[in-house]
């Protein structure tokens, strides 16, 4: 069911993925760099972190808002294949720059996945996926 779905999208579909997943890509360098800068040393690590977590969210919401009718009309299975495309770009992002860039142990990186200190990055990857779909369930795009 899942491949059939993924043939009806086009090669175009999946290019504005792409495009849009390296906005997204530049927004969350810019909301780490904000996290570390501002929010941290004024909120502390657990608020900042949360508030980081959110913020981080809602603007992977907002590009799947104004990227919704750039789409076009798709079915509600086509919205959700392009939020999961998204969440594996971000953890394949994650994990190869994390590991073979920033060279961390793979506990540093699994951490990444939890709930402790005021992390919320699972709850981000849950907003990336579903993001797209409830975007165009808003805008009326399937």
């Amino acid at each position: 069911m899942l491949v059939s779905r993924m043939q009806g999208m086009t090669t175009s579909v999946w290019l504005k993925a792409v495009l849009l997943w390296l906005l997204i890509l530049v927004l969350a360098i810019l909301n780490g760099a904000l996290r570390e800068k501002a929010l941290i040393p004024q909120f502390g690590s657990f608020a900042g972190l949360v508030i980081s977590g959110i913020s981080l969210s809602t603007c992977v919401f907002l590009v799947a808002f104004a990227a919704s009718p750039w789409y076009g009309q798709m079915n509600s299975s086509q919205w959700i294949i392009i939020g999961l495309f998204w969440f594996l770009l971000t953890v394949a992002f994650e994990f190869g720059f994390g590991r073979f860039v920033q060279h961390q142990e793979w506990s540093e990186l699994f951490d990444a996945y939890t709930f402790r200190g005021g992390n919320i990055w699972p709850v981000v990857l849950f907003s990336t996926i579903l993001s797209p779909w409830v975007a165009a369930k808003l805008r009326g795009n399937f």
